[in-house]
């Protein structure tokens, strides 16, 4: 194709006259993103499904909670039993232990079973929801064009939700549960702790419960610790992820170009671009690694530390005599509930800061997708139906991402039953004019009016074949079974490529089996199966021989006489297969469009000269 825009030009720039993408998005807020991204999973047709196991959840917990409790009650008349050496109450103390763990393995076992499947239906609402803004007309075809933000839009729809709905709902069951058993024995530790009296100055003091203010006070300074050493994990795995994107798409390109690749020689040049990419990854990940190593000293110290926190606050009043060996074991327990609750912030810092930049990733990717159309900062070619059908060209200008104007001036009309040649030189911004058309390229000024968009079919050089069978392919954009078999194999066989017949419902990457002629004659026969009124063809017969082009051109004629023809080219002799040319005629401030050039005298008078038999 002549005028392709160099991709790597496209991230660099936004269009003439428009502002930064990246800085036209909203300013990240870790509220607005998780409130957006909640809404966002909680809608379509797993909304009740996703609530009744919230609901669910927020059962179980209370069930496990009610057990801990009573666990923690069995667990003093346990140790009592045994210090008083009293055999009738110690037997029948196992038939219930036996029944209190029975009661939390079921607990566990269904908020396991709950919380997978809240993750899942999670998963597919915020993927669902994603998607359905990501494959809006021509939205995904413009988000690159974002930069950074709209970057690698596999792995924010794919790893990035994946991590986002996990954590999202293990984090948040966990920071429910901890903040059920913080409430609950926090009150089982004020009834069971002593108060703690001494004299300041000759003045008594008393603290009641002492024991609850210092699980409260040792979690504080854990919590204090962990996020001062461990607050630079959210920036570092978000340039982690970051890089991992880079790398996969590396990894992804040279395997779509294999083919390229290999006929250059090119195999030990890809494998040092590959190691570069690599070693920004390994650089990201060692980064986090260090972050990571300098965080386990608090949470690997606050943990082994609190294993003997409550014994030692607790040793003055059993060796005091004021408390038993069973309540004891009862403070303690109740200490190391509130402690698991309250440090709970410590134990999963590294994840809150894997999720917070999961999220955040999430959220730049879905603002992207709404800045594509939002953005009103830069000038746009304005789309409007044309009252009569045709195409028509007002005053239009297009600029290019680097800043450049590409075509300065366009006024030009095609009518119904017209086949139209573009020409110009290469750079001249003919295939722009095609994407501009499409609705793909709204940056510029002036107004296209266009024909029925339900009534247009776009051909590009190379077709895009889906994945699936040869039938899904030749069929679409509409689903494989909307033809009758017998359509498709007319169609297939009308351009040359009956061979296939057999293998129309074969699943196969035809897209690398197929040579881009054949790709090009399968864009012609969706084109019989569709017959749409208005035709664009950009460099559609590019690979064909002379006489494939001219069967497929000739179908035009015989087949689709009715259907309105604008075709780009750049071999020679295409001028005959057309009755009209417009020419774009580079000049200093972009490019100009001049014509019409009417040939023959009349529409098909060309065509029916072109094939008139001998």
């Amino acid at each position: 194709m002549d005028d392709r825009v160099d991709e790597g030009k496209l991230a660099e720039r936004p269009p003439s006259g428009a502002a930064d993408h990246g800085a036209a998005l909203p300013a990240p807020s870790f509220i607005r993103d998780v409130r957006a991204l909640l809404a966002d999973a909680a809608t379509g047709p797993d909304r009740r499904k996703l609530l009744m196991l919230a609901f669910g959840i927020v059962a179980v917990l209370v069930l496990n909670m009610a057990g801990q409790v009573a666990l923690n009650t069995w667990n003093g008349a346990f140790f009592d039993s045994l210090e008083a050496r009293d055999l009738a109450r110690f037997l029948p103390l196992f038939g219930l232990f036996f029944v209190i763990v029975g009661l939390l393995l079921v607990a566990v076992v269904a908020q396991t079973w709950f919380q997978e499947l809240f993750k899942i239906r999670f998963r597919a609402g915020l993927s669902r929801a994603l998607m359905d803004r990501w494959l809006s007309p021509g939205r995904a075809y413009r988000l690159p064009f974002m930069g950074e933000q709209g970057s690698a839009p596999d792995q924010r729809m794919q790893e990035d939700t994946r991590l986002c709905s996990e954590l999202t709902t293990e984090l948040s069951v966990g920071i429910l549960q901890s903040a059920m058993l913080l409430l609950t024995f926090v009150a089982v530790l004020w009834q069971l702790s002593p108060d703690l009296r001494f004299r300041v100055f000759g003045a008594g003091v008393v603290i009641p419960a002492y024991m609850v203010w210092i699980a409260i006070g040792y979690a504080g300074i854990g919590s204090g610790l962990t996020w001062l050493v461990g607050r630079r994990l959210i920036p570092l795995n978000t340039a982690r992820y970051a890089r991992e994107a880079d790398l996969r798409f590396a990894l992804v390109r040279v395997n779509e170009n294999a083919e390229g690749v290999a006929l250059y020689g090119g195999e030990p040049d890809e494998r040092r671009s590959l190691d570069l990419v690599l070693e920004t990854v390994l650089r990201a990940t060692r980064k986090v690694s260090a972050a990571l190593s300098q965080l386990t000293w608090i949470t690997s110290g606050y943990g082994w530390v609190a294993m003997v926190v409550p014994i030692i606050a607790a040793a003055p009043a059993f060796f005091l005599g004021s408390m038993s060996f069973g309540e004891l074991m009862m403070v303690v327990g109740a200490f190391h509930q509130v402690q698991t609750s309250l440090r709970w912030f410590v134990d999963n810092f590294p994840r809150i800061a894997d999720w917070r930049s999961a999220v955040y990733r999430v959220s730049m990717f879905r603002d992207a997708l709404a800045a594509v159309d939002e953005d009103t900062t830069a000038d746009r070619i304005a789309l409007e139906p044309h009252p009569e059908g045709l195409l028509a060209f007002e005053h239009v200008a297009i600029a290019l991402i680097d800043g450049s104007i590409v075509v300065e001036e366009a006024n030009a009309e095609i009518r119904t039953g017209e086949r139209v040649l573009l020409e110009g030189p290469s750079g001249s911004g003919k295939s722009t004019i095609f994407r501009v058309v499409a609705g793909l390229w709204p940056w510029g000024s002036g107004r296209v009016l266009l024909p029925p968009a339900d009534r247009q079919m776009f051909m590009p050089q190379r077709p895009y074949l889906p994945l699936g069978s040869l039938r899904a392919a030749i069929c679409y954009p509409a689903a494989p079974d909307a033809f009758p078999p017998e359509a498709v194999e007319a169609a297939l066989g009308r351009v040359g490529l009956g061979e296939f017949m057999e293998s129309l419902d074969r699943d196969e990457r035809w897209d690398k089996s197929l040579s881009l002629g054949q790709q090009q004659r399968i864009a012609f026969a969706r084109l019989l199966l569709h017959r749409p009124d208005w035709v664009f063809m950009d460099e559609a017969t590019s690979a064909l021989d002379d006489d494939n082009q001219t069967a497929m051109l000739k179908l035009f004629d015989e087949d689709l006489n009715a259907a309105t023809v604008l075709s780009i080219a750049h071999r020679s002799g295409l001028e005959t297969f057309h009755t009209r040319t417009i020419r774009l005629v580079k000049t200093s401030t972009g490019s100009k469009m001049f014509g019409p050039v009417r040939r023959h005298g009349s529409r098909d008078a060309g065509w029916k000269r072109l094939f008139r038999r001998p």
